[in-house]
């Protein structure tokens, strides 16, 4: 706090100088879209967990189960391998989580929503919404032919 009070102090007596910032190196970061925001579950957990993180709160990641819309607004990797599972497919569901392999590993799916419903914790959307061991994410729409 001291220090924000001195800072000002010298700003207000014209003690700093404006330095303009080098044209080198400047990018611009358009819009994120949508599209930008589906899972695709080759990637390892670890980067998914991160893209998961990103998205929220906007726009959110999605991943489509069954032919439904699934945003996923919380996840976790998970040490250990699928198993020569496919990605996408899912391993388990819980109420601790519906584990999913990757391209490497696993990632936890903990707090999640349909379409036009709530964010919900699993255990919670796992009431409302049927997912078993097998069932396979489909891949995201750019990767659809």
């Amino acid at each position: 706090g001291r220090m924000i009070v001195e800072a000002l102090e010298i700003a207000a007596c014209g003690g700093l100088k404006p330095v303009q910032q080098p044209a080198e190196g400047v990018t611009y970061a358009h819009k994120i879209e949508k599209a930008e925001a589906a899972l695709d579950w080759s990637q390892p957990a670890a980067l998914l967990d991160r893209r998961v993180r990103a998205f929220n709160p906007f726009p959110g990641v999605g991943a489509v189960l069954g032919g439904e819309a699934v945003k996923v607004w919380v996840a976790r990797p998970e040490a250990g391998g699928a198993h020569g599972a496919a990605p996408g497919q899912v391993l388990a569901a819980g109420p601790e989580g519906i584990r999913v392999a990757t391209g490497d590993g696993v990632l936890v799916l903990t707090e999640l929503q349909r379409a036009g419903g709530k964010r919900l914790p699993v255990a919670d959307f796992l009431r409302g919404f049927a997912v078993a061991p097998g069932q396979v994410f489909d891949a995201p729409a750019a990767d659809r032919g």
